[in-house]
C-alpha cells in the first residue's frame, strides 16, 4: 500500500477579536482570573453570518492553494466537527459546494475536539486502501455558536476558527508523511465533555478532563511516537489539542519533547475545538517555527474522552 503525506496547510480565523477584559464585562471574571486557569487573553468569535462551512471554506482554500491543487483535483472531503447544527446536508458537502467541486465523496467527522486527527487518521488510510488519491481535510467548528454565555467557566474558553490540510499519496517508494494512528476513547467518562440540549450548549467536568489528560495522555501520546519509530526527542513540533495552557505545558514536558516547538495558539485563539490542531499547525508551517520534512505530534483529546495521535511530516 502507498503511503499518503500531508501536502499543504491553511487556516481561518473571523476578524472579531474577544478579549478577557471584553469577556469582564459579560459575567463575573476578570484577565488576571482567566490567564492564571487557561492561559487564554483572546479569542476569534464568527458573527452570525458566518456559518461553520464558511470558516471551513476559507481554510480549505488556503490550503488548497498552498499544494498548488485546484478542487476538482481532490476525490475526498472530510470535514472534523461538533458544532453542525444542522443534521443535512453536511458540512463536507457544504463545502465541497462552496468551493465548486464536480463530485467528491463527502462525510463528516464528529470526535469534537480530537476530530481532525481522527479525520487525518481516516485520510490517510483511505489512501493506503486506494479508495482515494487525495483528501481535503479540514477541521472547523462554531463553538461560539454553542456557548453559554453566562457561564464564566465554559465561555471564557471558546473561540471559533478552521484549520485545513491537503492529504496525498506519496510517490512509489516514497517515504509515508503521516505515521500511524494511536486513537482509543474512555466511552463511560463521555458525559465530562458534552454538546447537548435545545438549543445545545457545551458544558464540561473540568476537573475529570484535567485530571485524565494529565495521568493518561503522556503515556498514550509517546507510544504514538514509538508507533512512528521515533523518541519525542526526536520531535521538531508538538501540537496538542489547544484547550487550556495548564494542560498543554505540563503535558508536553511530560512527554519529554525536550527539542519541540510546542504550539500555544490557545493564548490567542482559546480552544476552538476540531479547528485548534490543523489552526495551530498552519501557523507553525506559516511562522517557520517548523520546516519542511520536520516530524511533529498531532494529538487530539476531548470529549468523550477519546483522544488520537500521528507523528507527521511537515509540507
Amino acid at each position: 500500500m502507498i503511503g499518503s503525506r500531508i501536502a499543504a496547510v491553511g487556516h481561518y480565523q473571523p476578524a472579531r477579536v474577544l478579549t478577557n477584559e471584553d469577556l469582564a464585562g459579560m459575567v463575573d471574571t476578570s484577565d488576571a482570573w482567566i490567564t492564571s486557569r487557561v492561559g487564554i487573553r483572546t479569542r476569534h468569535i464568527a458573527g452570525p453570518d458566518e456559518p461553520v462551512d464558511e470558516l471551513a471554506a476559507h481554510a480549505a482554500a488556503k490550503a488548497l492553494a498552498a499544494a498548488g491543487r485546484t478542487p476538482a483535483e481532490i476525490d475526498l472531503v472530510l470535514v472534523a466537527t461538533s458544532t453542525a447544527i444542522d443534521r443535512s446536508p453536511n458540512m463536507a458537502a457544504r463545502v465541497a459546494a462552496r468551493l465548486g467541486m464536480p463530485g467528491p465523496a463527502v462525510m463528516d467527522i464528529n470526535v469534537v475536539c480530537a476530530g481532525f486527527t481522527h479525520a487525518l487518521a481516516t485520510a490517510d488510510h483511505a489512501v493506503r486502501a486506494g479508495g482515494a488519491s487525495r483528501v481535503l481535510v479540514v477541521g472547523a467548528d462554531k463553538m461560539s455558536e454553542v456557548a453559554d454565555w453566562t457561564d464564566r467557566s465554559t465561555c471564557v474558553l471558546v473561540g471559533d476558527g478552521a484549520g485545513a490540510a491537503v492529504v496525498e499519496a506519496c510517490a512509489p517508494g516514497g517515504e509515508p508523511g503521516i505515521g500511524p494512528v494511536l486513537w482509543g476513547s474512555v466511552p463511560e467518562m463521555g458525559h465530562a465533555v458534552r454538546i447537548e440540549g435545545t438549543p445545545p450548549r457545551f458544558t464540561q467536568e473540568g476537573q475529570s478532563v484535567y485530571r485524565w489528560a494529565a495521568t493518561r495522555l503522556p503515556v498514550v501520546a509517546r507510544k504514538a511516537c514509538e508507533n512512528a519509530g521515533l523518541t519525542p526527542e526526536d520531535l521538531a513540533g508538538v501540537v496538542l489539542h489547544q484547550a487550556n495552557l495548564r494542560i498543554i505545558e505540563p503535558l508536553a514536558r511530560r512527554l519529554g519533547a525536550v527539542n519541540a516547538v510546542v504550539a500555544r495558539d490557545v493564548v490567542d485563539s482559546g480552544n476552538t475545538s476540531a479547528a485548534s490542531i490543523p489552526l495551530a499547525f498552519s501557523k507553525l508551517v506559516e511562522q517557520g517555527a517548523v520546516s519542511t520534512g520536520d516530524p511533529v505530534l498531532l494529538f487530539g483529546f476531548g470529549g468523550n474522552l477519546s483522544y488520537a495521535g500521528q507523528v507527521v511530516r511537515c509540507p
